[in-house]
């Protein structure tokens, strides 16, 4: 096993033994889905949602959910802890670079994701009678796209947070508006058309969008791609040029 592979897996050890986090981020988000899924009107199909449902509507959504959660929070306080810690800067002195490091956090928390992703799918389709995505490959590069966009937002967080406590601040700060937009509490289709048109043009929005219109079958809008792929690069840009490896 190579000396990445082991660091890979003792970022996922130490991940798993965080009880809060294990709890929102892989959790949490199937256990809501299931919840939702148990209000009789949200499995009725509604005419001012194309014919769609509630719940239909809320398998992408907590599959943003998951992606927000572990990228602009765990990841930002894992990395902050890190560097507070000294434990970036003594891994400069090491043949192990501090960023395989970062990267073993990226690695984990994209594994975490996908696994969550597959499990809201599967509970969806056998528990809740929501279809599967109509247009998998549409899904799969709007799904890519959602990754890089926010794990470059969390990125960005802990190179400008100087320490933990405010990385969790600042997840927090970022996480409530940003699952606004996405729908977590109104759906998009159900908000007024100004609040819409704004949510499209945010990071969560465009997510939503993008794996909803897969979902039903068509190819993610391009603006909605484009917003993401935007977002990822102007976070990323902005990471990479403030991180700093000790506090």
């Amino acid at each position: 096993m190579s000396s990445f592979a082991v660091l890979v897996r003792i970022e996922a050890k130490l991940f798993g033994r965080e009880p809060m986090a294990v709890l929102w981020a892989i959790a949490f988000p199937p256990l809501l889905l299931v919840i939702l899924g148990c209000v009789p009107a949200f499995r009725v199909h509604q005419h001012d949602l194309g014919g769609l449902r509630v719940i239909d509507l809320y398998v992408p959504i907590m599959i943003l959910f998951v992606v927000t959660m572990t990228a602009v929070n765990t990841l930002p306080a894992a990395i902050s802890l890190y560097r507070e810690r000294g434990v970036l800067r003594r891994l400069a002195t090491t043949p192990m670079p501090a960023s395989r490091l970062l990267l073993a956090q990226v690695v984990v928390n994209v594994a975490v994701e996908v696994l969550v992703l597959l499990l809201l799918l599967g509970i969806g389709r056998i528990g809740l009678g929501v279809a599967l995505p109509r247009a998998p490959l549409g899904y799969l590069v709007a799904f890519l796209l959602v990754l890089c966009a926010m794990l470059a937002l969390g990125m960005m967080v802990a190179a400008v947070a100087p320490n933990t406590k405010v990385s969790n601040a600042l997840g927090m700060i970022l996480f409530f508006p940003l699952m606004f937009f996405g729908g977590l509490w109104l759906p998009i289709a159900a908000m007024p058309a100004a609040l819409r048109h704004i949510a499209e043009f945010t990071p969560a929005g465009a997510a939503t969008q993008a794996l909803g219109d897969a979902a039903a079958g068509s190819w993610p809008g391009w603006v909605h791609l484009a917003v993401l792929a935007g977002y990822a690069v102007v976070f990323g840009t902005v990471a990479v040029r403030s991180f700093r490896w000790d506090s």
